[in-house]
C-alpha cells in the first residue's frame, strides 16, 4: 500500500522562497534523499514515485495554489487508493517557532487555507501532518503577507533547519509510524547552525 506525502505550497518563482512553500521544500528534500530521478505531472501536481526500503511512496507538490490544494491531493488519494493513515501532509505553521516542527494526527485546519481545502475535498481531517514552524509575523503585519514574502537570511536559515527536521520526521513516520514520530520529534528544539548534514 502506498504512502502519499503531499507538501503544500504555491507554484512559480514568485513564491519559491516564501514561508508558505515549506511543504514544497520538504518534498524536494525528500526527493533528493530518496533519489527521485523522474518527476511528472499527475492529478494537478508534480509527483515522483520512490521507494523507502520496500515501502512505495508518492511525493507530491500540488500545482493548484495553496487555497485549492485539496483538489489535487484528493485526486491523488483516489488514484493511489491511499488511506488517511498513509497520507502525510507537510505545511507551514505560524503557531510554531521558526526552526521547529511538530508531527500530528488529525485535527482541525486552524484557519490554514491549504488544510481547509483538504478538509473540504477529503471530507476528513484524519490525515497525518508534519507542521513546519515559521513563527508569527512581527508587529501588526498581515499573516498572509508574512508567509508569502521573501525570507531574510536569518529566516531562511531557520527554515533550512526545519526542512531537515521535517524530512527526517516524514521518513520516520513511514518507517516507524506516527506515534513513534511524535515521541521522537515533538519535543525537539530547533537545530543549531552547523547541525545536521552539510
Amino acid at each position: 500500500m502506498t504512502h502519499l506525502v503531499a507538501g503544500l505550497g504555491n507554484p512559480g518563482l514568485r513564491y519559491e522562497l516564501s514561508r508558505h512553500n515549506a511543504g514544497f521544500m520538504v518534498v524536494d528534500h525528500l526527493g533528493d534523499e530518496l533519489r527521485a530521478s523522474y518527476w511528472r505531472d499527475a492529478g494537478g501536481a508534480r509527483i515522483a514515485e520512490v521507494l523507502l526500503g520496500e515501502e512505495a511512496v508518492v511525493l507530491a507538490k500540488p500545482q493548484t495554489f495553496m487555497n485549492v490544494s485539496g483538489r489535487s491531493v484528493a485526486t491523488l488519494v483516489e488514484a493511489y487508493e491511499v488511506p488517511m493513515e498513509r497520507l502525510i501532509v507537510v505545511h507551514d505553521d505560524i503557531d510554531l517557532l521558526e526552526g521547529t516542527i511538530r508531527v500530528k494526527q488529525g485535527g482541525g485546519h486552524g484557519g490554514h487555507k491549504g488544510l481547509r481545502s483538504l478538509h473540504e475535498r477529503l471530507e476528513s481531517g484524519d490525515y497525518l501532518r508534519v507542521r513546519i514552524g515559521v513563527g508569527r509575523p512581527p508587529g501588526r503585519q498581515d499573516p498572509a503577507d508574512y508567509v508569502l514574502e521573501p525570507m531574510s537570511a536569518a529566516a531562511a536559515d531557520a527554515m533550512g533547519q526545519a526542512v531537515l527536521l521535517g524530512t527526517r520526521a516524514v521518513l520516520h513516520i513511514i518507517e516507524h509510524g506516527v506515534d513513534s514520530a511524535m515521541n521522537e520529534f515533538n519535543s525537539q528544539e530547533p537545530l543549531l547552525p552547523g547541525d545536521g548534514p552539510a
